[in-house]
Order: structure tokens, then C-alpha cells, then sequence
């Protein structure tokens, strides 16, 4: 016993496949709009945020002479980015703080020289140094328990905490080590005996 399979006609194939094809490209279309609506809407965020921060002053800059000096400790990894202290979530958008690069982080007696590919290197100087500390990270960049080092400095009047995390946990501690030394003397200075 043999079934046999009715036969459709090769044009109602045709029809039907182009009929998808629209329906297909509509929904490309559509989510294609979501998709530019969103980016939109986060670029106008974005440039709000950037608004809203004009006031921060520009960080200072890597001075000549610290370029060649030998830095106490340095580490190599990703500067993660800088936030306002406090709020890890709140991250600075002015003066390409906020950008997330692999970077260098360099302990000399001015302060914390930070190197950054592809965005503006700076300086922490050492009177702006508030404290050291470790923790998860910050918005970008979530790590294991104290995988990330978090330097709270002063930006004019603002408090901000900029977030690193060294490649090799050997320049992670020997980092935390320099950094914390860097900022317990002038700790020391300001408190009265």
C-alpha cells in the first residue's frame, strides 16, 4: 500500500515564501528601530550626565619628569574607571574619566600617575589622595572579592574613587601596599597628637 502525497502547485510555493520574506523584513525593520531608539537614548543620556558634570575640573597631568622616574610600585592592568565616592554606580562621564581601558598604574611620591590607551592619561597628587581601599569594583567592572583596588581622591571639591585591577595578583598586593604608604602620611599630618 503506497500513500501518496498530494502535489501543490509550484506557484503557491513561490507565493507563500514571498510572503514570509515581507513579514521577516518587517520585523527586521522594527527591531532595527528599537535597537536606534535605545543607542539614542543612551547617547542623550550620556551627553546629560556629561552636562550635568561640567563643573569637575580637568585632572591634573602626568608630569615630564615622572615619565622617566622609577616609581616605587607600579601594576599593570585595566583602569576600570572613575565614580563619585560613594555611589559605584555613578560614573564620571567628563574628561574621559568614566572610560574603562587597560592601563598602567604608577606610585611615586607627587601621587598616583594612571596611563591610559586610548584615553587621557592623569595624575592623582598625593595631597588629593584620601584613601585606599579594596572591593568588588565599580560600574563596568565586577570582579571576585577584593580583585579590584579603588583610590579615593579628591577632583577640586567632588570625592571620586577611580577602580584598577592589576593583571598578577603579585603587583595587585605590592600596589595596595605602596598605595596605602603613599596615604597614611598625610593622614598622619592632619590628625593631631
Amino acid at each position: 500500500m503506497t500513500v501518496q502525497l498530494p502535489m501543490i502547485p509550484p506557484t503557491t510555493l513561490a507565493t507563500t515564501a514571498a510572503d514570509m520574506t515581507g513579514t521577516y523584513l518587517s520585523y527586521l525593520w522594527i527591531a532595527l528601530g528599537i535597537i536606534a531608539v535605545l543607542l539614542g537614548l543612551l547617547w542623550l543620556g550620556w551627553r546629560g550626565r556629561k552636562r550635568r558634570q561640567r563643573g569637575l575640573p580637568v585632572p591634573d597631568q602626568v608630569p615630564a619628569e615622572l615619565l622617566e622616574a622609577q616609581p616605587r610600585a607600579a601594576a599593570e592592568g585595566m583602569v576600570i574607571g572613575t565614580v563619585k565616592a560613594g555611589d559605584y554606580l555613578d560614573r564620571v562621564a567628563v574628561h574621559g574619566l568614566g572610560v574603562r581601558t587597560n592601563g598602567r598604574v604608577e606610585v611615586h611620591e607627587q601621587g598616583i600617575a594612571v596611563f591610559r590607551s586610548g584615553a587621557p592619561n592623569f595624575l592623582i597628587s598625593a595631597p588629593a589622595l584620601d584613601h585606599v581601599r579594596t572591593d568588588r569594583g565599580v560600574v563596568g567592572k565586577f570582579v571576585e572579592r577584593d580583585g579590584a583596588i579603588i583610590i579615593g581622591w579628591r577632583l577640586g571639591e567632588e570625592p571620586v574613587e577611580t577602580a584598577f585591577r592589576a593583571r598578577h595578583a603579585e603587583a595587585h598586593q605590592e600596589l595596595l601596599d605602596e598605595l596605602t604608604s603613599v596615604i597614611r602620611p598625610s593622614d598622619e599630618e592632619s590628625t593631631p597628637s
